[in-house]
């Protein structure tokens, strides 16, 4: 059996050997024998379990990678390939809500609701129910300087004009994604400051960041798969046959 040396293994990856054992302390590898001289035995199993770690940790972070990698160290193959479908399952409505942002900045001037008609002045009811939202979200959206109605002077209630309308279009689409947290108030200033190109190249920049992302992701998966392979995990269950 061929051994690896620390070294070796840390100059593939480009990371310190400090890093590998830092890795076997978090019990996300599996501990390596010893040789009479106390150097630690590194096997190709090791040098796959590295590999994949490095690999998935850009795409799925590294909390989710360690839970993966502490499944397949038990022989959970299921349980570790959910956790990534998920992963990718949650990129992929991330994406979609890229693209629906997309196609609300390139219609902005006349946003497209069917049987419903945008007026000048709306109430914050009206634009609940318009932009089939909840009104205690449109008053968290303004708590969070996301959006900031009129007020009527007579009565003091908010008053929405055709864009704010837009915007909380815009945070409806956003709200339940990452991506959400990350651009929407920059999408929503560049609103604000009637900037709809400045929106666009905000959004556009995010489905660049997502689509990078999923790249990532299956550079992940790949490494993974060949670690179950290394595992003989997938021996019994017909697949990736050569």
């Amino acid at each position: 059996m061929r051994y690896y040396k620390p070294i070796e293994i840390a100059r593939e990856l480009n990371i310190s050997t400090s890093a590998l054992r830092h890795y076997e302390s978090w019990g996300v590898v599996p501990a390596p024998a010893r040789g009479a001289n106390g150097y630690r035995l590194y096997t190709k199993v090791h040098l796959a379990y590295f590999r994949c770690l490095r690999a998935m940790f850009p795409g799925f972070g590294v909390g989710l990678t360690c839970e993966v990698l502490r499944n397949i160290q038990n022989a959970d193959i299921d349980a570790a390939f959910w956790l990534v479908n998920k992963e990718q399952a949650d990129l992929q409505h991330e994406k979609a809500a890229a693209d629906q942002t997309l196609e609300l900045l390139q219609n902005f001037d006349q946003p497209h609701v069917a049987n419903k008609k945008l007026k000048n002045r709306m109430t914050i009811g009206e634009v609940a129910e318009f932009a089939g939202v909840a009104t205690s979200a449109i008053r968290h959206w303004e708590k969070e300087g996301l959006i900031t109605p009129e007020r009527d002077p007579e009565n003091g209630y908010r008053l929405f004009t055709p864009t704010h309308v837009r915007k909380i279009l815009l945070i409806r689409t956003l709200r339940s994604t990452v991506y959400f947290l990350k651009i929407m108030k920059e999408i929503v200033q560049a609103v604000e400051n009637q900037s709809i190109e400045q929106a666009k190249k905000a959004a556009e920049k995010a489905v660049h960041s997502i689509n990078e992302r999923n790249r990532q992701q299956f550079r992940g998966v790949h490494r993974l798969v060949e670690l179950c392979k290394v595992l003989e995990l997938m021996a019994d269950r017909e697949l990736y046959r050569d």
